[in-house]
């Protein structure tokens, strides 16, 4: 995973800029952090001012800039030197931007190292990854207690959050539905070694007051989960108004369609930022070999103490895997799960190296011919597309 792609600026930041209108990406998030990252001054480049990707859409991007809020889009430079689709600006991410004089819109010149990231492996049948949300410090794993409730998905999200950087917590919705919440709750618990785990409920307005301490002004949230979990309407009771649309869930098996159709980040009134993500049915893992063995560390520190060093915790003798199951204190469920998104990542990291093979055989075929060609300089040399 590299989570800092950052297609190298030619120009400087704005040494200067008006301390009035820094007020504005302040608030999105901007500290002594993003001020130390910003590239060397040149002198003979032009100056660049940094903004914050707040919504992302097809083929353009809402930012929080200097100035206020601003359209851009990424510069031909940019898009010639990005190697891959997470090379691109995402939602949460501080990017370096020439505004344009007299509009309300912005050239994306340069990306800010990332200090976290969460990745999926994009939908369909192209294995390229897709950054969810960027810089974020907390992920609100949301799981609702009612049939579609399932703690081997919740799993899944703390692979993820763990690989991306970001604190996870789990949140769980829809309390009021369920006869037992407790015994579900000590299921998560018991998935989830040492990440917090709350009960909330929009409704009855419960919870709040648990979540205080991660919605401190500056902070970045991340809200993600299933369909239908109830998300939107999370988010709608954290910011006091209707900020999400919101729909019901079908009744047969409480699966709900997807409200959020792209990513967006907003400030709640007590200054934190909170960034709402589509739905998904299942999270597609991608390169996330450090988020399994944080996910699952309990069973990585019971297999130290397997008799066989190649354990497969299957039916092998002095295996310390399954003399836990056999005596509760692991749960057979969970070690399947372990088994099944270890396979999975595998699978996934040999198709990587088998891609990045071909890129690299592609490039070298690409320049040896161009070796053979004319030295006639090209008008399409990167430099020239901004």
């Amino acid at each position: 995973m590299n989570p800092n792609p950052n297609p190298k600026p030619n120009p400087k930041p704005n040494p200067n800029p008006n301390p009035q209108a820094s007020t504005n990406i302040k608030k999105y998030g901007w500290n002594a952090h993003w001020e130390a990252l910003l590239p060397p001054s040149d002198d003979n480049a032009r100056g660049l001012s940094p903004a914050r990707v707040i919504a992302q859409h097809s083929h353009s991007y809402q930012l929080m800039t200097e100035s206020g809020e601003h359209t851009a889009s990424v510069s031909g430079k940019y898009a010639y030197t990005a190697a891959h689709p997470s090379d691109f600006p995402a939602v949460g991410d501080w990017v370096l931007t020439e505004p344009m004089p007299g509009e309300s819109r912005s050239v994306i010149h340069a990306l800010l190292p990332r200090r976290s990231a969460m990745l999926r492996r994009a939908a369909g049948n192209i294995d390229v990854e897709q950054v969810i949300g960027a810089n974020i410090d907390y992920l609100f794993i949301t799981s609702a207690l009612n049939q579609d409730f399932n703690v081997r998905r919740i799993e899944r999200y703390l692979i993820a959050a763990w690989e991306s950087g970001a604190t996870p917590v789990v949140l769980l919705t829809k309390a009021d539905l369920c006869e037992d919440p407790e015994s579900l709750r000590a299921q998560v618990e018991h998935a989830a070694p040492g990440v917090p785990v709350h009960f909330v409920s929009a409704l009855l307005d419960q919870g709040m007051e648990q979540l205080s301490p991660y919605m401190r002004p500056g902070a970045t949230i991340a809200v993600t989960g299933s369909s239908g979990v109830g998300k939107s309407t999370l988010l709608n009771w954290l910011a006091g108004e209707s900020r999400m649309t919101t729909s019901g869930i079908r009744e047969s098996d409480a699966r709900g369609r997807h409200t959020t159709t792209h990513r967006e980040l907003f400030v709640l009134p007590g200054g934190a930022l909170v960034m709402d993500t589509p739905g998904m049915r299942e999270l597609q893992l991608w390169d996330s070999q450090e988020g399994w063995q944080h996910a699952f560390a309990d069973i990585e520190a019971l297999a130290a103490n397997c008799r066989y060093r190649d354990c497969r915790h299957e039916a092998e003798a002095g295996c310390a895997v399954l003399e836990a199951i056999s005596g509760g204190e692991l749960e057979a469920g969970r070690l399947a799960n372990y088994k099944k998104t270890g396979r999975e990542l595998a699978h996934q990291a040999r198709k990587e190296t088998r891609s990045a093979g071909k890129q690299q055989a592609s490039k070298s075929a690409k320049a040896a011919k161009s070796s053979t060609r004319s030295s006639k300089p090209s008008r399409y040399y990167a430099d020239d597309l901004d």
